[in-house]
């Protein structure tokens, strides 16, 4: 299993899920401060007062993307259906990204204004890795069928 690079591909694009999590996705420097994460808006007043603002839909679907991304690894018997939910897992990143971004126009000041944090560009490097598996997956079946060519 470890040793298919597909599996180092998935555990990679994992990874990059989970931290998209914790990074920020954009901050907007206004009257007050707002910071955009996947758990939801984070306001900090003038003062010391933190007002936090969670999206449950949207951080239960990031949970369950990764989710998805995560128990893929172990399909790797049946590459078909691995590539099968590569593909859905590709399609959700990308409604997801979308989500977010409208999800971003609700921070106070809007777009205009906001700094966008790494975590903004995640769901574009947890793409690259999807489809680097999906490259690994190809050859594991193309070396296969030569296999079986040979037999």
């Amino acid at each position: 299993m470890i040793q298919r690079i597909q599996t180092i591909w998935l555990l990679l694009a994992t990874i990059v899920l989970i931290l998209m999590l914790f990074l920020p996705i954009a901050t907007n420097l206004g009257v007050q401060e707002s910071t955009l994460y996947i758990k939801g808006i984070q306001q900090s007043y003038s003062g010391d007062g933190l007002l936090v603002k969670t999206n449950i839909p949207i951080l239960s679907t990031a949970i369950l993307i990764t989710l998805i991304c995560f128990i893929n690894i172990f399909n790797f018997k049946r590459r078909s259906l691995q590539k099968k939910i590569i593909i859905f897992t590709i399609v959700a990143i990308i409604g997801f990204a979308v989500w977010c971004s409208i999800y971003l126009k609700q921070l106070p000041g809007g777009i205009e204004g906001a700094s966008f944090g790494v975590g903004a560009y995640l769901p574009a490097v947890a793409i690259l890795f999807l489809l680097l598996a999906i490259f690994g997956i190809n050859n594991d079946e193309r070396l296969i069928r030569s296999a079986e060519r040979l037999r």
